[in-house]
């Protein structure tokens, strides 16, 4: 059975499927998701950039492999590293561009877009993203009115990952409001186990709590606000978010080891915190990315040593449901336009989405995907969560920020939002800090 959201939008997807209809007729195509028949781009090698490497560019070949299958063409992945925009412009300049790459945020492709390397994506993926995807997700792959970014892999970001046992051992149950989170994390710890282990040391996790408090406290429209810096970070809604982040982060019984301890834990020591042999903590926010670390790292089981539960609604609010993605975009540079455009036609079908989805490790922002064809509940309750949320879904704001603000470390949100969990007691003192980075970053 397909999921509620899927069946809400059948009248409008069908309304966009009799367009594509009409448009691949004329091309001589029989639907929006007919690709080209085998062997029609025999001969043709289409490269794909990205950062995936290990398990995840692994199980990505499954799919580029699938596309060969159908169609005749070579592909080839290439590892970026961590520095996509150096790699991608020293490829450009160098005569040797990929013909797709996979773009981790709207910042960059918005950086990609603004220099001229992208090529509008196709009528046909266009028409695809209508039918199988929420308007949001194409929305952020828009820059200026052009649609450049097809969102292929998705993340959910608005998941806390706890431990069954530390749980029955406090007599506790997954709370759904995020006074009652901090009311279940005060009894975890009058029963010996701190509640949250918070990886202070990377601060990009320290910008996801503020981003799923600030999107449920004041709400989608005053989120999109702050990410395009249309609001100052001074508005009064975000000392509000940082105050009630602030309540949590004084708290030396919430966050274990207190603001110093967990300035000296990174991501994946906060992981072990809670999953690992000696047990730090009871819970540990974060995203769906946790499980894979729990499982790999820690050989414990996902659905049974390790679950979650939604970010809970702060006060008044709606549960959050932050997201993340990676965007295919064709570079005009490459050498093989024709086969890049298909292949990312190919990516926006379920089809695609389901080789990866059957692998682990992934999941889909696709809503024609079966959520039967993720290989465990505890990934398809993440995926459903994430596509049931529509609309409502919000990409990290700090991914869409300059660089300079929302994603180096040591300075911006990263490092002041790591001196706020070292002493909380200012929000507003916090607030014009933040707002003085991004008006510089934003100038700039």
């Amino acid at each position: 059975m397909k999921h509620t959201t899927r069946r809400r939008r059948t009248a409008a997807g069908t309304a966009v499927l009799g367009l594509a209809l009409t448009a691949t007729a004329c091309g001589g195509g029989t639907s929006a998701d007919s690709g080209s028949g085998s062997g029609k781009l025999r001969g043709e090698t289409v490269t794909v950039a990205g950062v995936w490497t290990g398990t995840e560019q692994k199980n990505f070949q499954k799919v580029l492999d699938a596309f060969s299958e159908k169609t005749g063409a070579e592909t080839r992945f290439v590892p970026t590293g961590d520095s996509l925009s150096t790699f991608i412009g020293t490829k450009i300049e160098g005569g040797n561009a990929p013909d797709v790459v996979m773009v981790p945020q709207p910042g960059v492709l918005q950086q990609f877009a603004d220099k001229g390397w992208l090529q509008k994506l196709s009528a046909r993926t266009y028409q695809k993203a209508g039918i199988h995807f929420a308007p949001v997700w194409r929305d952020y792959g828009t820059v200026n009115g052009t649609y450049y970014g097809l969102y292929f892999k998705a993340s959910n970001k608005s998941t806390v990952w706890y431990s069954p046992g530390a749980f029955e051992q406090a007599g506790v149950e997954p709370p759904e409001s995020y006074d009652r989170m901090l009311e279940t994390g005060k009894t975890l710890s009058e029963s010996g186990m701190p509640a949250f282990a918070v990886a202070g040391q990377d601060g990009w996790t320290l910008t996801d709590w503020f981003e799923n408090v600030y999107l449920s406290q004041a709400g989608p429209e005053n989120y999109d606000k702050l990410a395009a810096h249309e609001i100052p970070w001074t508005d009064p809604s975000v000392v509000k978010a940082l105050t009630t982040l602030g309540e949590l982060f004084a708290d030396k019984n919430l966050v274990a080891g207190g603001g110093a301890g967990a300035l000296r834990t990174d991501f994946p020591e906060s992981v072990e915190q809670v999953f690992g042999n000696e047990p730090e903590a009871g819970m540990v926010y974060e995203g769906d990315f946790v499980g894979g670390i729990v499982a790999g790292d820690h050989k414990k089981k996902v659905g049974e040593d390790a679950k979650f539960f939604p970010f809970p609604a702060v006060g008044d609010g709606k549960p959050p449901v932050v997201g993340g993605g990676d965007a295919a975009a064709v570079l005009k540079a490459g050498k093989n336009p024709k086969a890049a455009q298909q292949l990312v036609e190919f990516l926006a079908t379920p089809e695609a989405a389901e080789i990866w989805a059957a692998e682990g490790g992934f999941i889909s922002p696709n809503e024609s995907l079966e959520p039967e064809a993720y290989r465990d509940e505890t990934t398809r309750e993440i995926a459903v969560s994430l596509v049931e949320a529509g609309d409502a879904v919000r990409f990290d704001m700090s991914d869409q920020a300059p660089a300079a603000f929302g994603g180096t470390a040591g300075v911006g949100e990263w490092k002041l939002l790591q001196d706020f969990l070292r002493d909380p007691s200012d929000p507003k003192a916090t607030a014009a800090k933040l707002e003085a980075a991004a008006a510089k970053a934003y100038k700039d």
